[in-house]
């Protein structure tokens, strides 16, 4: 069973009873009202025939007299019923209504034996004819002696017929309007759960074709549109997180794919030379200048000499070190990059900075290169500490100076400071061959390369990544300028610390050491 139709069936249901209860209410009030003033009307009546004087009993006989000029109620029929002569009771008297006027023949009230006479009200039947009766005993003054009943009862046809109405009138409107809150009641909650109706819609949708992007219409102010928000909110961020785990997932497979492609050039070449070692170890005598074997169909052949040998193994083995080299760098490249996706948290310390960038110039000129290595002014870093990983720093601004002078094959590559505030700036800058403007924003991904340096320069494109990595750690930021034939320069900004230095710089302050005091004799 539906929410929509449980809630209709609830509200019928308190709609019934309210309209039972209201039906019973108002016919329970209206008949008690109608009634009451009949009884009222009856016993009025016989109090004004008995105060009248009207009807008098013999003191001695006990026989009832009826005065004949009492103006009786054209309406309300008066029955005597007399004892004097029968204790079951004898009819005395009847007025003119009963006489043949209602219903167009006589009526006699039924009348209870003298023992059982009491002053009560009795609704019955007479010739099949509803009335209402009001029967109080007759007595004589003095002796209290029972000589008489007077009965004085009313018509209520016309009542009866009403209350009939009424009824039909309560069960008819109480069952129209039950049926027309009913189909409104099925409108309503239609139309009120409608709402939730479009978010099932659209988690099946999302659910079936994977579409995050859909979202549920609807900006109510109520509960539904608190709901609505709730969910669109909450869509925003699956799809959100959806999309970066789709993007690490193709960044991943194409880190993958691309570090077997670079793993597997240096392992081509060591494979290649080691068949060749073996080759020309394994039957020496066998191998020519040419690379043949003896019987094979080819002019000029000689055997290599020892001599031969020795060089082209030298040769081999140089390159096989060559590439075990680049390997080896590789690894290192993507171990690093492996612990940035793992969340690794380098240490880091309070250093100067002056000292970590002349180490770094220092350094620089032991590296191969064709550009001459100028180191500018470094009195910006005067008295300049940061926050940092030394090991990681030394190596950030390596790569940057590589960088430069693998890209510069002729001119100078620059180390230069920059202070801004409270920030400090190395800058690393070439006269290379540069970038074009819509390369920059790629320089920073793993493995890549611009399309100018691809072929012409050796690399595997993790070098900035790694640096871009360091710097994000050290909440310093790279910035870069560049355009073609032009030369780029990478500036290095790091947060100044402007945390008072410690009191000793080798022995912390509470950990000086303190003479012991001598025996004084």
């Amino acid at each position: 069973m539906s929410i929509r139709l449980r809630l209709t069936l609830w509200y019928s249901g308190l709609l019934a009873a309210a309209l039972v209860a209201f039906g019973l209410i108002l016919y329970t009030v209206v008949y008690q009202n109608t009634m009451g003033q009949l009884k009222d009307r009856l016993s009025l009546e016989a109090s004004k025939i008995l105060q009248s004087r009207v009807l008098t009993a013999n003191p001695i006989s006990g026989e009832l007299n009826l005065g004949r000029t009492y103006a009786f109620d054209a309406i309300i029929g008066i029955q005597v019923v007399s004892y004097s002569q029968d204790v079951k009771g004898t009819v005395y008297y009847k007025s003119p209504i009963l006489r043949g006027n209602v219903g167009s023949q006589e009526i006699t009230f039924a009348f209870p034996e003298a023992n059982k006479v009491t002053t009560k009200y009795i609704s019955e039947d007479v010739a099949g004819l509803p009335f209402l009766i009001y029967e109080t005993p007759l007595v004589l003054e003095g002796t209290g002696q029972l000589v008489g009943l007077l009965q004085v009862g009313t018509y209520t046809g016309k009542e009866q017929e009403y209350f009939g109405q009424m009824r039909t009138i309560l069960w008819t409107a109480g069952l129209a309007g039950l049926a027309l809150a009913f189909a409104l009641g099925l409108f309503l909650a239609r139309k009120a759960l409608r709402p939730i109706e479009r978010v099932t819609e659209a988690a099946e949708k999302i659910q079936i074709g994977s579409d995050l992007k859909l979202r549920i219409p609807g900006e109510s102010q109520d509960e539904i549109g608190r709901l609505t928000r709730t969910l669109n909110h909450m869509l925003g961020r699956v799809e959100l997180a959806y999309n970066d785990l789709e993007e690490s997932n193709t960044a991943q497979r194409r880190f993958v794919s691309d570090a077997s492609h670079e793993l597997r050039t240096p392992l081509t070449t060591i494979r290649g030379n080691v068949d060749l070692l073996e080759k020309i170890w394994a039957q020496p005598q066998l191998l020519l200048t040419d690379g043949t074997h003896e019987g094979d169909a080819a002019p000029a052949r000689s055997k290599l000499t020892a001599q031969e040998r020795e060089e082209m193994s030298k040769e081999a083995i140089h390159d096989i070190a060559d590439e075990a080299r680049r390997m080896s760098r590789l690894v290192n490249d993507l171990l690093s990059l492996a612990r940035a996706d793992a969340g690794y948290v380098m240490d880091k310390e309070r250093l100067p900075l002056l000292p970590l960038a002349e180490e770094a110039a220092r350094r620089a000129n032991f590296l191969p290169r064709r550009a001459e290595w100028v180191v500018g002014s470094l009195e910006a870093l005067k008295g300049v500490w940061v926050v940092g990983n030394r090991d990681y720093l030394l190596q950030l601004l390596f790569i940057l100076i590589e960088n430069g002078f693998k890209y510069t094959p002729a001119g100078e590559v620059r180390l230069e400071a920059i202070r801004l505030d409270d920030r400090v700036g190395l800058s690393i800058a070439d006269t290379g061959i540069g970038l074009a403007e819509e390369e920059i924003p790629h320089i920073f991904d793993r493995f890549y390369r611009a399309d100018v340096s691809r072929g012409q320069t050796a690399g595997t494109g993790l070098g900035l990544s790694i640096a871009k990595w360091i710097a994000d750690m050290h909440r310093a930021k790279l910035e870069v300028t560049s355009q073609p034939e032009g030369g780029s320069r990478f500036t290095l900004w790091l947060p100044v610390d402007f945390s008072p230095r410690e009191e000793y710089d080798i022995i912390e302050a509470t950990a000086r050491p303190t003479t012991p005091q001598r025996d004084q004799a």
